[in-house]
């Protein structure tokens, strides 16, 4: 019997990418993805569940697997609500990491952010991190958290100044060695391959920060 995988947040492009790449591996007999709206997605081994992800906690029945990947996540220019901004970015990870508590998964593999600090006076970084901090908390057997710089991706939507940004860390992104090497931006097909080998093999670390993300999916190339 193949393995089974969870997904979250399969219609952004990350969540996508990973759906795409877990859809094709024999390792996997079923996908099932929980999401809000239909993903576009058709294939004979993807589940999908559109639920409230608000109340993923009712879900209980349905959340089966032997590994959750988590790639929630909103911008504070999509989701300029504080509330509703944690509801979505620390909410629904750390239901998500409850439901493996209580049903024995033992993989959770969580795509965060660089600086995540739950000490942070920077929100974003400040949310990240205490949702980070409190699915550590439930002591899962393996809980890993990526942690990108700049993502490096064509979107659908609009993002001006996302976009400005990352043609400059094209620029910069050599001039970040040592120390800095972690603030290159970053492809989400590094992610991608990252969590993959994650969900098949141990790390050392819990917080996987974004050049060790790029390690981790293509050595040390």
């Amino acid at each position: 019997m193949g393995k089974t995988a969870i997904i979250l947040g399969i219609t952004g492009i990350t969540g996508k990418l990973l759906a795409q790449s877990i859809l094709a591996d024999a390792t996997y007999d079923k996908l099932i993805s929980f999401h809000r709206r239909k993903s576009g997605l058709e294939h004979p081994k993807l589940e999908e569940q559109v639920v409230d992800l608000f109340e993923l906690k009712k879900q209980k029945d349905a959340f089966k697997a032997d590994v959750v990947f988590c790639c929630i996540g909103t911008t504070q220019s999509k989701t300029e609500d504080k509330e509703q901004y944690k509801a979505i970015d620390y909410g629904i990870p750390l239901a998500a990491a409850r439901l493996c508590k209580e049903n024995g998964i033992p993989k959770f593999i969580v795509i965060s952010a660089l600086g995540a600090d739950p000490d942070s006076r920077v929100f974003y970084n400040k949310v990240k991190g205490e949702m980070e901090r409190d699915i550590l908390a439930l002591n899962l057997p393996e809980a890993y958290f990526l942690e990108p710089a700049l993502l490096a991706a064509d979107r659908d939507e609009k993002r001006t100044a996302e976009q400005l940004a990352i043609k400059a860390f094209k620029v910069f992104n050599g001039f970040l060695v040592g120390p800095l090497k972690k603030y290159q931006s970053i492809k989400p097909e590094a992610l991608v391959i990252a969590m993959k080998k994650l969900a098949v093999s141990r790390y050392p670390d819990a917080r996987i920060e974004s050049d060790k993300i790029k390690e981790l999916a293509y050595g040390d190339a």
